[in-house]
């Protein structure tokens, strides 16, 4: 999120951070902004301090060098884009009260309240305070309609009062680019992109693909994403479990664009089992490259389902996938049909998201007052 903002906006956009080390915000300095410039993001997610930048900021602290605060640029707005620690919650309101424009933030998903079982146990427990902390702002922009009621709906349960607006703006991708030539794969390849983590539901998906393998059916899963080694070990245990049987399930772990590229270009259709998300990335990305979607139809995947190019199950479990992989699988028409549909619809961008986000906080107002539990309900 916060690499596409910053490369779609330009100089539109002066990307900050707050130093734990410095104990103040700061404009980024090179090794982070060509971290943030990367065309795309390294194995770990997560801000990460190497000695040399902790050593720097707390000699900065210690020796008084304010001319590193940040100064913020007159009529300037403010936009988080990602989870923020309590650490920085607390840090936000002394930076609000030296910005000059609104400040707002954007809300992804409530899924470490909705499905705790399924988040790792550090995003659950920060999720209240985070929740709470964002009433604070001026104004939200949620990436989908159901995450915006979801957070309206929180905030409701607190009996929180003088509330932000919220905003719901649908996120974008990155243009895809036209397809490789693939030679024909020996069988018809399922492909599955996103990371592997509990609530990506990955296994009712071996599950359902066990199903039908042992009904007799020919066919390739082929799965892309990093593993959350928290909540995604069962998954990870099953894969290895059905390829040392012999299935034919290819397991890619995390890959370059070009790789995934190619598997996208190779595969017949797409699955994405997940039980909830925010809004759907993986969706968005197979139906821009005309591959229908299997996804629930409920929640932010039937939002962006009902666009066409997917089909969706009433029930996220083995069963209902199988019986729709199995479809898409002895029905070419139906597959036909179904790419068709992806192929019509637009693609948005992250350019195009970039703009909306820029007009809504350049529209967003000032709020006189603010609640007052930001940074103390982490």
């Amino acid at each position: 999120m916060a690499r596409a903002l910053v490369q779609t906006l330009g100089a539109g956009a002066r990307p900050i951070c707050h130093d734990p080390y410095l104990r103040a915000w700061r404009p980024l300095e090179r090794w982070e902004a060509a971290n943030i410039a990367a065309l795309a993001p390294g194995a770990r997610r997560g801000a990460r301090w190497p000695l040399a930048a902790r050593v720097r900021g707390t000699l900065r602290r210690l020796l008084s060098a304010r001319l590193n605060r940040l100064v913020p640029v007159g009529g300037g707005a403010f936009l988080a884009p990602e989870i923020f620690s309590p650490v920085v919650a607390t840090a936000l309101p002394g930076l609000f009260s030296s910005i000059p424009g609104p400040r707002g933030a954007i809300f992804h998903d409530a899924i470490a309240l909705t499905h705790p079982e399924l988040t790792p146990p550090g995003s659950v427990a920060r999720a209240p305070g985070y929740l709470q902390d964002l009433a604070g702002f001026d104004g939200v922009a949620a990436v989908s309609q159901d995450s915006r009621d979801r957070l309206i709906e929180h905030w409701r349960r607190l009996g929180l009062h003088d509330l932000p607006p919220v905003a719901a703006i649908p996120l974008g991708i990155d243009p895809p680019p036209p397809p490789p030539a693939m030679p024909a794969p020996a069988l018809p390849v399922v492909l599955s992109v996103g990371t592997i983590e509990g609530r990506k539901n990955h296994l009712a998906l071996l599950e359902a693909c066990e199903l039908l393998w042992a009904r007799g059916m020919r066919f390739e899963l082929r799965l892309i994403g990093l593993a959350q080694t928290q909540t995604g070990a069962g998954a990870l245990r099953r894969i290895w479990e059905l390829q040392r049987a012999g299935r034919p399930l290819v397991y890619l772990g995390a890959v370059g664009d070009a790789a995934r590229e190619d598997a996208y270009a190779a595969c017949e259709f797409t699955v994405y089992p997940s039980l909830a998300e925010g809004f759907g990335l993986p969706i968005a990305e197979s139906v821009a490259r005309g591959r229908p979607c299997i996804c629930l139809g409920r929640g932010a995947l039937g939002e962006i389902s009902r666009g066409g190019g997917c089909l969706t199950v009433d029930s996220a479990d083995a069963g209902a996938f199988a019986s729709a992989i199995g479809l898409l699988l002895s029905d070419p028409g139906k597959r036909a049909a179904l790419a068709a549909a992806a192929k019509m619809r637009p693609v948005r961008t992250w350019s195009d998201y970039s703009r909306d986000v820029a007009a809504w906080i350049g529209d967003l107002p000032r709020r006189t007052s603010r609640s007052p539990t930001m940074g103390q309900s982490s």
